[in-house]
């Protein structure tokens, strides 16, 4: 009833855990090993939606590491658990012009679509806009590192 996440999120993950689920219905938990992020946003949020919908807990055990977009799919879990040892990465996004989070205006529709997310995976309006902004705070060539109470303070985790 567990599944182990290890690499990154790309273009075909959202089949491959489709193809987990009809092989292993019973699946209740991913357990997040290590998971440097994605290298396809719309393919890690389709993937995160298809998990919430599924009722799919997420897990990162002491020495877990979830960093960039698997961050994302993290929060994406019914249950959010993580040991006190896991480790979590966040930056600021790029697109595929080079521009990251900064260089757009506050209220461009791009970051509202990530706020939006927030919310669906059930942060308040304020606590999403705060995340959100936090993991902007670091350039897309660097991280800001959190443990787990650091993330329980956007979003409860069991």
């Amino acid at each position: 009833d567990h599944a182990e996440l290890i690499g990154s999120i790309e273009r075909e993950t959202p089949a491959q855990f489709r193809a987990l689920i009809s092989a292993f219905p019973g699946v209740k938990q991913i357990d997040m090993l290590d998971c440097p992020g994605t290298g396809d946003d719309e393919a890690n949020l389709a993937l995160a939606r298809m998990v919430r919908k599924a009722g799919i807990a997420t897990y990162v055990p002491n020495g877990g590491s979830v960093r960039s977009g698997g961050v994302e799919l993290f929060l994406a879990g019914a249950e959010r658990k993580a040991d006190a040892g896991a480790e979590f990465a966040v930056h600021s996004w790029r697109d595929e012009d080079g521009m990251e989070a900064e260089d757009f205006a506050e209220g461009d529709p791009v970051h509202q679509a990530y706020i939006a997310y927030y919310r669906e995976m059930g942060m308040s309006d304020a606590k999403a806009r705060a995340f959100y902004a936090m993991t902007n705070t670091a350039p897309h060539d660097d991280a800001l590192y959190l443990g787990p109470k650091d993330i329980a303070a956007y979003l409860p985790l069991s």
